[in-house]
């Protein structure tokens, strides 16, 4: 039997979370934002919350979540989800409150809102994408670029004298007291796009428990920024980025 046989379009199953619009994404060939994009949707659509859920997506690659995934949203100003989120959820408790945030506006510009927001303990989920660089703007360093990382603004690689280190948020949030679940997944293979919905849907569910604030990063890949094929890009993330940032479980109350 011939691999064209086989390839057929009555052959194909086509899984789509019904949260998800028809809408092109505006994401690069290769970028993990769209693979967290279903995840989410699948989610929610398991737990059967559409209708409980608001979003709050900020400044970055993300900005046009809302155009994605079939739930109420809000917008932020650049780093200022989880100001945002503390609103929502504290006016509407029995909502499931998330937000979507990348590393320059959570580590960067948002540092102090989301440090505050975990350790008030806000009955919250952070959805964390880490790709090391800021993607929308031109590719320039963020908090969590590698030493020695190529980007627009370190073309000879990060320096630590001149840029200092590499910031490990999600272990510095994990150290306060208002924080339930902390975990760190990629979504390379599908045996880790498993681990991430189930990390996201274990963050969701601590929300229905009112458990406090659940945060999940996701090392993803800006293959753009870093001038990269999406297949180098995934094989660069395994080899450098998770060294840095190892993948799994930091805190689970």
């Amino acid at each position: 039997m011939e691999l064209t046989d086989i390839i057929k379009e009555e052959n194909l199953v086509l899984q789509k979370s019904k949260l998800l619009t028809d809408n092109v994404m505006h994401y690069c060939p290769g970028c993990t934002h769209g693979v967290v994009h279903k995840l989410i949707a699948e989610v929610i659509e398991e737990l059967n919350i559409q209708d409980q859920t608001i979003g709050v997506s900020p400044v970055g690659c993300s900005v046009f979540a809302y155009n994605y995934i079939d739930i109420d949203w809000a917008e932020a100003a650049h780093g200022r989800a989880p100001a945002v989120a503390t609103a929502i959820s504290r006016l509407h408790p029995e909502k499931y409150v998330f937000t979507y945030q990348g590393d320059g506006d959570l580590a960067s510009i948002g540092c102090a809102e989301i440090m505050h927001a975990c350790n008030r303990g806000e009955n919250i989920v952070v959805v964390f994408i880490n790709n090391a660089i800021y993607g929308m703007t031109g590719g320039q360093m963020a908090p969590t670029t590698l030493l020695g990382q190529v980007t627009s603004t370190t073309p000879y690689g990060r320096d630590a004298k001149l840029n200092g280190f590499p910031m490990k948020i999600t272990e510095l949030l994990a150290q306060l007291d208002g924080t339930c679940y902390v975990t760190r997944q990629s979504a390379e293979t599908p045996a880790a796009v498993r681990k991430t919905k189930n990390a996201l849907k274990k963050a969701f569910q601590n929300t229905r428990l009112q458990k406090g604030l659940s945060f999940v990063e996701v090392v993803g890949t800006c293959n753009s920024g870093w001038k990269m094929t999406p297949v180098d890009a995934n094989k660069w993330m395994k080899e450098h980025m998770f060294e840095k940032y190892p993948l799994g479980d930091i805190k689970d109350i």
